[in-house]
């Protein structure tokens, strides 16, 4: 397998799969705030530096984390652009489940008309 980027299909996958992952999830929270190294992120975890360093590498074949040269040091830096894939792929879902969502809301408010009739909202028989 090439290092070269993977086409859009493969990269959405890749960040889901990525995503999957509430350890990598939480990896990606703590970049929000700025880069760090494997050791930073590391601290929080009750993990080995080598386990955290294989979440690391699922979040750079994802393209989500890149990692730099500095001295010493690599520090790794959020890449959020493979979200917006992900965030574009959802989007059309989330279209689907609001319409539906509406469409049920309709029927339920038939429903309630055909179920009292004459009987306004908040009225009940006591």
């Amino acid at each position: 397998m090439s290092d070269a980027r993977p086409d859009t299909e493969d990269q959405l996958s890749a960040v889901f799969a990525a995503l999957a992952d509430p350890t990598r999830r939480a990896i990606l929270a703590r970049l929000t705030e700025g880069e760090a190294t494997v050791n930073q992120i590391a601290e929080p975890f009750a993990m080995s530096l080598p386990a955290v360093s294989k979440h690391l590498k699922v979040l750079e074949r994802a393209g989500l984390i890149t990692r730099g040269r500095e001295a010493q040091w690599r520090p790794c830096r959020l890449d959020a652009r493979p979200l917006e894939g992900a965030t574009d792929w959802l989007e059309r879902y989330r279209k689907f489940w609001s319409d539906s969502f509406d469409r049920l809301d309709d029927h339920l408010r038939r429903l309630q008309r055909r179920q009292a009739p004459g009987q306004q909202e908040g009225q009940h028989d006591d």
